[in-house]
């Protein structure tokens, strides 16, 4: 399986990394030629500024999350320029379907609105802090249960009334996570951007050569969420 990287830019990234890491000591006293500028001289490799405080901590991470040289495993998710952060985890969108517990709060809520699309049951609204958000549930996830019963063909008001009568303290759901959405990271450039421009949250036009073309937004598509936050309505 191939290793999977989260931007053209990580992959990029890593494999100039690895060319240091497998190229072997110079037994010649003098500097060797280097395969690859410095961080200084590459400046905007990519439209990134590669010599600033932020990009060069994330190519050399601590010893913690070093890259070995046995390098990762197949599959593993490498992202030596974006890192770790909380928004791409909570960002990531796995191809299987999964089983929550759900609860409802002191009102008798779970702060979950659901819609038909297609004969489907889909989260259309998940409100801050409130029992659905902390399961996990995301807009666009797809609801394929409900304690035991399956959602296909339920209208919008079915679906809310299996909510409303369902226990306080357990609600058993089937979740497939976001089956007409993806997760696509970028990288800000040396002047701050990424490369795109929105309007009410639709993608009108992409700056060539930027992150965003790189790494294959396109027009006429919509953003739900930036770092995990939902921006839909937002301007």
């Amino acid at each position: 399986m191939a290793t999977l990287y989260p931007s053209l830019e990580d992959m990029k990234g890593h494999q100039v990394l690895q060319v240091g890491v497998r190229s072997p000591p110079s037994l010649c006293p003098t500097a060797p030629p280097m395969l690859y500028p410095n961080l200084a001289e590459l400046e905007d490799y990519m439209g990134l500024a590669l010599s600033s405080e932020e990009i060069q901590k994330k190519l050399f991470p601590d010893s913690s999350t070093a890259l070995t040289p046995a390098g990762p495993l197949p599959g593993q998710l490498v992202a030596p320029l974006s890192g770790n952060n909380a928004g791409l985890r909570r960002a990531e969108i796995k191809p299987g379907v999964r089983e929550i517990h759900l609860c409802k709060d002191e009102k008798g809520k779970t702060g979950l609105q659901l819609r038909n699309i297609d004969q489907g049951i889909f989260v259309q609204l998940v409100k801050a802090n409130s029992p659905a958000s902390l399961v996990g549930l995301r807009f666009g996830d797809q609801i394929l249960q409900i304690d035991g019963k399956n959602c296909t063909g339920w209208s919008s008001d079915k679906a809310h009334r299996a909510l409303k009568k369902a226990s306080p303290e357990k609600i058993v759901m089937v979740v497939r996570d976001r089956p007409f959405q993806r997760t696509v990271t970028v990288h800000k450039d040396s002047t701050g951007h990424v490369g795109v421009v929105v309007k009410k949250g639709k993608i009108v036009s992409l700056a060539k050569d930027s992150s965003a073309a790189r790494n294959g937004l396109l027009t006429h598509h919509y953003i739900c969420e930036v770092n995990g936050q939902n921006v839909i309505g937002m301007k």
